[in-house]
């Protein structure tokens, strides 16, 4: 038992750091976050109370507006972190890749299957939706990476949808805020057997990068290697 507390004590600064981390960088891309928190609070929370005084129970509302007040406020502040990281993310190479691997359970996402020297880059996602290609870069390049990466996946996996996603803010393109949504709305078609057996077949196929034979000296600056390998979810 008190091995347990000892963790939980543990743990509890360890929350508490990460929320004021979160909350000083989402202060830097969204200044109003303070004000905007502190509206939401003070307006549930009085919302709550005024009704409390209407029908007599000030108290048991008040609490009670109390409590929502904190809801409603950790609402906001998480849409508003999320839409702040996705800011900063936004044009980042490897930013698409970051959203696949917080995507959630069900997926198994491998970083840059397909990539060029102008690092524009094609990710794959395994799911019961099927395969997903999400490509980032240079739109008129990465087209023809991800082309290639969908014959690919015709030749080994047939009998699997495959989806692909572009990201951007052009025209036909998605943007990275909502990669994940997009994603979670595909129709389920397959189980989970098939979905094993879809990655063992891709698995069994190799990547671009267990195959590429390594540069010997120093990366170019700036170059990011992707993973070797598919990540569970």
């Amino acid at each position: 038992m008190a091995r347990k507390d000892t963790a939980a004590d543990a743990a509890n600064p360890g929350r508490l750091k990460q929320i004021a981390l979160t909350y000083k960088m989402t202060s830097k891309a969204d200044p109003k976050i303070g004000l905007v928190l502190a509206a939401v609070g003070i307006v549930t929370f009085g919302v709550l109370l005024a009704i409390g005084f209407l029908i007599g129970h000030p108290i048991y509302l008040g609490i009670l507006g109390l409590l929502l007040a904190f809801l409603a406020m950790a609402i906001v502040f998480g849409r508003r972190a999320e839409r702040a990281a996705f800011g900063q993310m936004e044009g980042q190479p490897g930013a698409a890749a970051a959203v696949l691997d917080n995507i959630g359970r069900g997926w198994t996402t491998t970083p840059a299957v397909a990539m060029n020297r102008s690092q524009d880059v094609v990710h794959r996602a395994v799911g019961k939706a099927g395969i997903v290609l999400v490509a980032e870069g240079n739109p008129n390049r990465v087209k023809t990476l991800l082309a290639a990466e969908k014959r690919k996946m015709a030749r080994i996996v047939a009998d699997v949808p495959v989806h692909d996603i572009m990201v951007g803010n052009g025209e036909g393109q998605t943007p990275l805020k909502k990669v994940r949504t997009t994603m979670l709305k595909l129709p389920r078609v397959l189980n989970g057997p098939q979905v094993t057996s879809t990655n063992d077949r891709l698995r069994a196929m190799g990547d671009l990068m267990s195959n590429m034979p390594l540069p010997k000296g120093p990366m170019p600056k700036g170059m990011r290697m992707p993973k070797g390998g598919g990540k569970a979810r």
